[in-house]
């Protein structure tokens, strides 16, 4: 006959092998931006449990990104942080894809009826006309990105603290072009200015190696939030609304 500890043990067992003993972490949200009257509440970066509610006020709205995409909540009222929808993990799989190689050129997607507007459709590509700090997943291929297909164009990136510049060009019909570790060596300096074809000043950028890139959104919104690099997760955002 079972002993009472040892029934308990047995029993603790099945529960532990079928799962009944265990508790599922709840997901979480993760605000986007933040406006209003309680802002300051909902601060960039914040998790919010996804069963969670929030209350606004007048004037309020909130992005928050989950793993069903991004939803704008706006007050007054109050909100379910969470809601039912279909994954968005196959859409940041492609967005946060790494490619490998020294140097890699994307084409433009074009359309049946004529050129299709290109937009930035990889989350590390550095966006040339944004200033700011820009988050990198590996500093062994750096993409860059322009919002416009046609000509030939040549932007320059200057080193902040040194004479140290590199050309980058985009081909007539590429939105993206490519550096590899070589040409630019972010372990010497992450500090530069841009400079577009049409002259004009210098944009500071200033690069971020991430220590280790989060698999999920959520994790990744934190990060891009705490490390400061907005313009990204502006279109992590964007490209996972739900």
């Amino acid at each position: 006959m079972f002993s009472a500890r040892q029934l308990f043990t047995a029993t603790a067992l099945i529960g532990a092998t079928l799962g009944l003993g265990s508790v599922t972490p709840a997901k979480a949200g993760v605000v986007v931006k933040s406006s209003g009257p309680s802002a300051a509440e909902y601060p960039v970066g914040k998790k919010l449990d996804d069963a969670a509610s929030v209350t606004l006020r007048d004037g309020d709205a909130i992005t928050v990104l989950t793993g069903a995409g991004t939803r704008i909540l706006r007050g007054p009222g109050t909100h379910r942080v969470g809601a039912r929808g279909a994954s968005k993990r196959t859409a940041f799989a492609m967005l946060t894809r790494q490619r490998s190689g020294a140097r890699v050129r994307t084409g433009a997607v074009r359309g049946g009826t004529g050129d299709a507007m290109p937009h930035n459709s990889n989350l590390w590509n550095v966006d040339v006309t944004q200033a700011g700090k820009v988050c990198l997943a590996t500093d062994e291929t750096i993409g860059f990105w322009r919002p416009s297909l046609a000509g030939e164009e040549t932007w320059v990136l200057g080193s902040a603290v040194s004479d140290f510049h590199v050309h980058v060009t985009f081909a007539d019909g590429d939105a993206t072009a490519s550096l590899g570790a070589e040409e630019l060596p972010l372990g010497q300096n992450r500090i530069y200015g841009f400079s577009g074809p049409d002259g004009g000043p210098a944009q500071r950028v200033e690069f971020v190696l991430l220590e280790t890139v989060p698999d999920n959104p959520e994790d990744l919104a934190v990060a891009l939030a705490q490390n400061g690099c907005n313009g990204q997760l502006d279109l992590l955002s964007e490209r996972l609304a739900g």
